[in-house]
């Protein structure tokens, strides 16, 4: 990830991206941060079937999965492995704090944006309630439905990706690939997210959610 977008946050990534007539969108974001950053105050505890200490989930997760699952961070732009991962690479993935299955490889598509991006998600996926203009401009956060673990962000631009499923569902979701466990169909060995392709090293972004 270069140094200019380092400091751009993913939630805004699109329209940066992008530009054109989502630009003032994106003016009002960059002068006004909180209203571009989530502020989703929901515990990441209660309520949850998982549930640990903080301590105990230092404990159970690697640091780079600790800081992106606990503390809402966000890894830079290509540094997970599962980001190299195509609809070839048959099997499932699953939450690294608990192993709730959370997407499949038929739905993973490359968005180009340096983050595990899919079309869809399994029922084990908890969307963050926001209204549809918000979420539309800002996209919305998502976490495990099963610990509360985050994940990464759901936008509403899959229809940009065409020739992908994201066309047809007009969903991506960008999600930290160190939140995740790839788990082969044929039985293999679990990949787990939080390693780099070769020769790169997994670097984090402050945490873009407030009280997280």
């Amino acid at each position: 990830m270069s140094s200019g977008l380092s400091t751009i946050s993913r939630r805004r990534y699109l329209q940066w991206q992008t530009g054109g007539c989502i630009a003032t969108a994106t003016t009002t974001a960059l002068s006004n941060p909180s209203v571009a950053q989530a502020a989703n105050l929901k515990s990441r505890t209660e309520g949850y079937a998982v549930q640990h200490t903080e301590r105990e989930w230092a404990y159970i997760l690697s640091g780079a999965q600790y800081n992106i699952l606990r503390k809402g961070g966000t890894e830079r732009q290509k540094s997970s492995i599962l980001n190299t991962y195509t609809t070839e690479n048959v099997g499932s993935y699953v939450c690294a704090g608990c192993n709730t299955p959370l997407f499949t490889s038929a739905d993973k598509f490359s968005s180009g944006t340096g983050w595990p991006s899919f079309s869809t998600a399994l029922q084990g996926v908890e969307e963050e309630e926001l209204d549809p203009i918000r979420a539309t401009l800002d996209g919305k956060e998502v976490r495990c439905a099963t610990c509360g673990g985050h994940l990464g962000d759901l936008f509403n631009d899959g229809w940009i990706y065409r020739g992908t499923s994201a066309a047809k569902t007009g969903k991506r979701y960008c999600i930290d690939g160190a939140a995740l466990i790839f788990k082969p169909g044929d039985g293999g060995e679990d990949v787990f997210g939080d390693l780099p392709p070769p020769n790169r090293v997994i670097k984090y972004e402050q945490s873009m959610y407030r009280g997280a």
